[in-house]
């Protein structure tokens, strides 16, 4: 009898003892086993000669589901790194490092795969002969490029499209195995590429110098810089080197664009991970990943996770973007892991931003990281002109003043297109009465309600209530009952009204939902069929709109005074970031800050220096506040019916903390947002100088803190570097 040590998916930081007969399996496969009354599947993660449990006591595996491992070596250094760093189980690390269909049972044999191609009568087709037929003519014309898998024909184009098709004998369908494929490596057909400039040139040099061994850059390049094409250029240095290149986007609107433009210059398939595929889609490019038969992957967050045969370099693009960071489950930050991927496999990585994180900058600034600078635009385009405008005592129509209104006119007569930024979505963040001055509120969060007036409906963003609007106050009856403030639903309709012979489109979670939708939209813009645009955060992330030459802030006044220490910094990449959306072509952009607080000093310092100057002196500032990247911290949440619960479970906590020399401990006390989802939130904050005296104090008292009485009443989590104190 073998005992196998196996890795399974719950809150406990342990492995479980199992029997098992028969000659032992290898390490990182998975098997199923009883657990209580269910039974689970886990990963084989150590084997034992003996067990601290009597033999007779242990249960027998039930299944072993794999006869070669599904994790490598890399996968399980990391997985190891994981649970220890975060201070995670280490079974619900892997967890969440495999993909879905495995985690459910599912076969890890590569599947048959079914597609699409062109007949010979396809191949003869004049695509415009089905211009009557607009989704046939689209489809048509991907497939005069590629065949296309039927799951992703089916999802882009529609079942009736391609049956469409079917009849007029134009496609066919084919099947084939991943053994059957045609190696990437020849497949490579590299496309005409612009000249770099000289700082371009540089970055790569110093990029390709670095192929083969492990070298973390920083490229900070102001939008529009170019960065794209460093990446490109350095990507096909690795992939000539029959080397695969992971690529890391912070949203998965950001994907199709991306996509497009690596499949056009280097001609080969790009594996895409992101959540709005099925899981069977996204383990079929984990396999093929893992057996070298992709050369280019590019995914969101979880994609860091996917194994490579043969890698060669690492990408993460935008690596501020706070969407790296998980913020359930295991909180991982997804930059942080691509740097111990990187190290462990020893290939370069690049992180691109026009905006880099202060710990970034700070390593880069330390020497930690390599430094690479684009400190000018591509071709002939100019950097935005950034100003404030001052909105005090000024009447707002839709929130926007007349002076604003005005711009927009200009700039709309002009034939180019303006892009205005308010980061709320709905028609309003509040219903009040007139008579009485009650506000609607989510009595599960001590929330205001959000008015979705298209909806009819008042909803809760915090925790997904709604109801409908009320036709009088609910606590005087009065029908003066009227919306406070301004959302981009309102932001639209009132600019439709104020410029009827120009067309208007609002991109938020609202209005984005449903496959292809955003990237339809984007594509609509970059045509000129939309010369509004109306957004939130979605419109700030990396999009190239060549023809914007106006970009407005609503609102950058509540940023300024927020609780949150980290708020300054993201208000200053969400600024700069917007302001890369305007004048990216020929035609030279400008952006507005409406507040009420024009002197205020970020502000200034962004519009006059830039983030580079801004993002120094915010670093001092940290260094003087003891913040980090100055200190490192970890933060217990915890939440419970009760706020007393909450808050003397935190306090046991501290108590456990309070002794420990070099390390402070700050609360109890509740989080910004107090309530939500009717559960009482608290906080507790540890913060050192050293990260290892952080790390050794939480490794003393974790087993501690999880037999705590009162644990069972509380819901409670460690978050290691955190990034949100919401």
């Amino acid at each position: 009898m073998t005992i196998l040590r196996i890795a399974l998916p719950i809150p406990k930081r342990q492995l479980f003892d199992y029997s098992y007969q028969g000659p032992p399996p290898k390490l990182g496969v998975r098997v199923q086993v009883p657990f209580g009354p269910r039974t689970m599947i886990g990963l084989l993660w150590e084997i034992a000669d003996s067990s601290q449990w009597p033999e007779d006591k242990l249960k027998a595996v039930i299944q072993v589901l794999d006869e070669q491992p599904v994790f490598n070596a890399t996968q399980i250094k990391l997985c190891n790194w994981l649970a220890t760093y975060y201070k995670h189980p280490l079974g619900d690390a892997i967890q969440t490092a495999l993909p879905v269909a495995l985690r459910k049972g599912g076969s890890n044999e590569p599947k048959i795969i079914h597609y699409w191609a062109l007949t010979d009568k396809g191949q003869q087709t004049d695509i415009s002969e089905l211009s009557r037929a607009p989704k046939q003519q689209a489809c048509l014309t991907q497939l005069k490029v590629a065949a296309l898998e039927k799951s992703s024909a089916n999802r882009d184009f529609g079942a009736a499209t391609l049956k469409a098709l079917l009849t007029k004998e134009l496609v066919q369908s084919k099947e084939y195995t991943m053994a059957d494929r045609e190696p990437w490596t020849q497949q490579i057909q590299i496309s005409d590429k612009p000249q770099a400039n000289t700082q371009q040139a540089l970055a790569i040099s110093c990029i390709e110098a670095s192929i083969g061994k492990f070298a973390c850059f920083l490229l900070e390049g102001i939008t529009g810089s170019g960065k794209t094409e460093v990446y490109l250029q350095a990507i096909e240095s690795v992939l000539l080197r029959g080397q695969q290149v992971l690529i890391l986007v912070p949203e998965i609107g950001l994907t199709p664009q991306t996509v497009f433009r690596f499949k056009h210059r280097f001609g080969i398939e790009v594996g895409v991970l992101h959540s709005a595929l099925t899981d069977n889609e996204r383990l079929q490019v984990w396999q093929q990943s893992a057996a070298g038969q992709l050369g280019l992957i590019i995914g969101t967050r979880s994609a860091i996770f996917t194994p490579m045969l043969n890698p060669g370099l690492l990408i993460v693009d935008e690596e501020h973007d706070a969407s790296y960071k998980q913020q359930d489950g295991l909180r991982y930050h997804a930059r942080d892991l691509a740097v111990m991927r990187a190290h462990t496999e020893n290939i370069p990585l690049v992180l691109g931003t026009a905006t880099p994180a202060l710990e970034t900058l700070n390593n880069a600034l330390t020497g930690k990281y390599h430094h690479l600078h684009l400190p000018l635009r591509a071709g002939n385009a100019v950097v935005a002109k950034q100003q404030v405008f001052d909105i005090r005592q000024q009447p707002l129509e839709f929130g926007l003043a007349k002076g604003m209104l005005e711009r927009i006119a200009l700039h709309l007569k002009q034939g180019s297109q303006v892009m205005l930024f308010i980061n709320r979505r709905g028609y309003a963040p509040a219903l009040m009465c007139h008579t009485c001055g009650h506000v609607e509120q989510c009595h599960s969060c001590n929330k205001p309600f959000t008015l979705h007036k298209s909806l009819y409906k008042l909803q809760c963003h915090h925790c997904g209530a709604a109801k409908p609007i009320p036709k009088a106050c609910n606590n005087c009856q009065s029908s003066e009952i009227s919306s406070q403030g301004v959302g981009t639903e309102q932001l639209e309709q009132g600019l439709v009204e104020y410029f009827p012979d120009y067309a208007s489109v609002r991109i938020d979670s609202d209005t984005t939902r449903g496959k292809n939708k955003l990237d339809t939209m984007l594509n609509k813009i970059n045509n000129n069929e939309y010369q509004i645009l109306i957004g939130t955060q979605i419109l700030s992330k990396g999009h190239h709109f060549p023809n914007v030459t106006l970009v407005v802030i609503m609102d950058v006044d509540g940023a300024l005074f927020s609780a949150d220490y980290r708020a300054a910094e993201h208000l200053a990449q969400l600024i700069t970031q917007l302001a890369g959306r305007a004048g990216r072509a020929e035609k030279p952009g400008e952006m507005w800050l409406q507040t009420h607080d024009p002197a205020h000093p970020l502000l200034q310092d962004l519009i006059n220096n830039g983030y580079g100057h801004f993002a120094r002196y915010a670093l001092l500032e940290r260094q003087q506040a003891n913040l980090p990247p100055y200190t490192y911290q970890a933060l217990f949440k915890a939440q419970a019916l009760s706020a007393r619960d909450a808050h003397e479970f935190l306090q046991q906590i501290a108590d456990l903390f309070n002794h420990e020399a070099g390390l402070a401990c700050l609360g109890p006390i509740p989080a910004l947002m107090e309530k939500r989802q009717g559960q009482y939130r608290m906080q507790l904050l540890l913060q050192s100088q050293h990260r290892s005296s952080l790390q050794q104090a939480i490794n003393r008292h974790i087993n501690q803190i999880e037999n705590l009485g009162l644990g069972h009443k509380v819901r409670w989590a460690l978050d290691i570097d955190p990034q949100d104190f919401s």
